[in-house]
This record gives C-alpha cells, structure tokens and sequence, in this order.
C-alpha cells in the first residue's frame, strides 16, 4: 500500500531548516497535498547487518493511516504530526522473522513478532535521556520511511519484540498476529496511563472521551489497572458496544445528553456523587471535548490527552489551579517496558483485546479495507496476508 503526496507548503507557512534539509514535514497538514494511495510491487527489501526482514502477517488501519489518504478541501492531507512522503504506509503489525542480520544476536528465523513503529536513534540527548519517543533523529514506519503495509519489510532488530508466548494462549494463527498488531495501539494507550501519567491508584474514577481504538484500548487497561468505575463518552452505538466488552461500566452519547439540555460533565459529576473524575483520557481530539473534560475533574485530577489534532484548544488555568490539576501530554509507545508489558498482560490471559478485531482483507483488496475504515467504526480493519 504506497503513498504518494506532493511537497506544496501552504501559503504563509514558514518551513523549518530541518524541513528543507530532511524534506520531513513537522506538520504534515501545511505541506503534503494531493495524496494517492495504491497498490504497488516493489523488491523485496534485504536486511542490513542490524535488522531482520519481517513476512507481515497482519497489519491494522490506523486513524493516522486515514489522515494521510483524506484531506481538506485545498487538497492537504489531515495529518498534522510529522512525516516524508512517498512511502509504503502502515505501523500497527506483526509477522514471522524469515530473515536475520549479521549482527543480530536475540532473534532467529522463525520468531514471531510485534515491531515498534517509532524509530528511535538512541544517540540524541532525547534518547540518553530516556525519552526515545521524543527523539531528535525520530523515523516513523510506515509514517516516514517503508511500513507494514507490505508481504516483506526489513526493520531495526530493537524495535521488534517476540510474541512466540501467544501460541500458548491463541490457537488460531491469523487471531494469533491479528492480536499482535494490536500491540501497538495498545502500548500508545499504556504509554499515556501507566508511563506519561504515571498510572492511578486502584479505587479511582475513569472516563474515556471517544471509543474510537485508541480510546477502547484505553478502556480495557483502566479496567486492568483497578479502576472502579470505567465511563466512555462516544456518540457511536456500535463503539459504545464494544466498549462495554473492554471493560465499560457506563456508556454516554454526548448527542442524547445535548438534547436533553444536560451537559456531559454535569452527568459526570452526578455519576461520581459530586466528586468528579480521577482520570480523564482525551481520545477524541474535538473541539470542544477538552472543556468538558476540565469541567469534570476530581481534585488532583490527572488530564491525558492521547489523540492526534491538528485543532488549536483554549486552556483555562484557573481550573487546573482550584483542582490541583495535572495534564501530561503523550506520543508514542517506546520505552518504559510499555511493549513488554502489554505482550505481557496479553500473553497472561488478564488483558483481552480480542473485542477490536474486526473487517479483514487481503492486501489485493487493501484499497476496499481502507473505504471500510473510513466509516470509523469501533473495531479495528485489518489487512492480512
């Protein structure tokens, strides 16, 4: 699956050095327009001495692989973060390791597994630092060099952790690397709790603006982690089902509140008898959503916005003041034991994804897959090979 897109800076927007010298966009909605998105045969890519080439087995459409395809009315895709076109788009999946590197020494042919999309240097002060989602020299698969979206892709052998401990868990093979390329998604969402936010106490209040997969996924490790009561705001019926399979005490349509001239936050409010929220996870990114979300926290509330917008959003600090509010910003899944946890929390049997396998195709019908996913339902679309 390749995409192409040309380099036509909006104008009035000022491109960075590193922009002119990378041909990176830092945000992409300024600069890559005209997008298309077909299928392509391209050589079988050969690992250098560090990598291991991947036979992609499953690969999910992320609501980022949907920005890059759709655009605004001048052509710009909606993709706001950073990225190089003209590439094989795809991050979320998974797949058997056919071939290793020279130098690679904790993998052999034969292993299956997850591959982290970001492609950390490890070098930059970022990275020394441990922030590897943060880094200076940042790669992203599928984002801004060659993705999942293929038969064969080579990748960094750090970036790939084995999921050989699933087959004691999953029979099915293609469930087996359907679940692995969940992966991902569902270190971006630990990421956020358990490393950005630094988790919560067992006992505490939740809720989860947009049940989109993402916010599903956030849904069922809140549930793990020992949250009391679980709400998830989503207009969508069919995502405030699945949500309730994720682990869900409470679902809200916000359209059905607006009509009855009750607000979401008041509703929350009432729910947790006048306290508010402990924790409130941002997986809608809409405007509007934000303001909500501060009406409705409990003091020394903790704030997590996850989803990706290029939206600019008011903050009124007053709020976060009077509540002794906390608000962590998140990006990314590396580092922090985040993968390994999940494989983890998966391969035991505790954490149960399998709600959010949904449509799968053929690459020979990823095109179709891609129209399936733009209809944003819960589940998530796959291509299979």
């Amino acid at each position: 699956m390749f995409l192409s897109a040309d380099w036509d800076p909006k104008e009035g927007y000022e491109l960075a050095e590193y922009e002119l010298t990378t041909k990176k966009a830092l945000y992409s909605n300024n600069v890559w327009r005209n997008p298309k998105l077909e299928l392509k045969e391209l050589e079988v890519p050969s690992p250098n001495s560090n990598e291991v080439l991947v036979k992609v087995r499953a690969c999910g459409i992320c609501g980022s692989d949907l920005h890059y395809v759709e655009h605004d009315e001048q052509g710009y895709i909606l993709y706001p973060g950073h990225a190089k076109l003209n590439i094989v788009i795809g991050h979320e999946f998974s797949g058997e390791v056919v071939e290793v590197g020279s130098g690679v020494e904790d993998l052999v042919v034969g292993d299956l597994v997850t591959v982290e999309e970001m492609y950390w240097c490890g070098k930059c002060i970022s990275c020394k630092n441990g922030h590897p989602n943060q880094c200076e020299r940042l790669e992203e698969l599928g984002v801004t060099i060659n993705g999942g979206m293929a038969e064969y892709v080579a990748v960094p052998a750090k970036l790939c952790w084995k999921i050989n401990e699933f087959r004691n868990l999953i029979s099915d093979d293609q469930k087996l690397f359907d679940i692995g390329a969940l992966v991902e998604p569902t270190s971006v969402a630990y990421n956020a709790i358990y490393k950005r936010a630094q988790g919560f106490k067992p006992g505490a209040t939740a809720a989860v603006f947009g049940g989109g997969p993402i916010g599903l996924l956030a849904t069922a490790l809140l549930k793990v982690g020992g949250a009391s009561q679980i709400i998830v705001v989503e207009p969508q019926e069919e995502r405030r089902k699945i949500a309730k399979l994720m682990g869900a005490d409470i679902c809200i349509d916000p359209t059905s509140i607006e009509k009855d001239y009750i607000s979401v936050s008041r509703l929350l409010i009432e729910i947790t008898k006048g306290y508010g929220v402990d924790v409130l996870v941002d997986a809608a990114g809409v405007p509007g959503v934000l303001t909500e979300i501060m009406r409705s926290m409990a003091v020394a509330a903790k704030i997590i916005p996850v989803a990706i917008s290029g939206d600019t959003y008011s903050i009124n600090f007053t709020s976060f003041q009077a509540k002794a509010g906390h608000i962590f910003g998140s990006m990314g899944h590396s580092g922090s034991g985040n993968f390994q946890n999940v494989i983890r929390l998966i391969s035991s049997g505790r954490l149960n994804i399998e709600p959010m396998i949904g449509k799968k195709f053929p690459i020979e019908q990823g095109l179709e897959a891609f129209k399936i996913a733009m209809r944003r339902s819960a589940s998530k679309v796959f291509i299979n090979f």
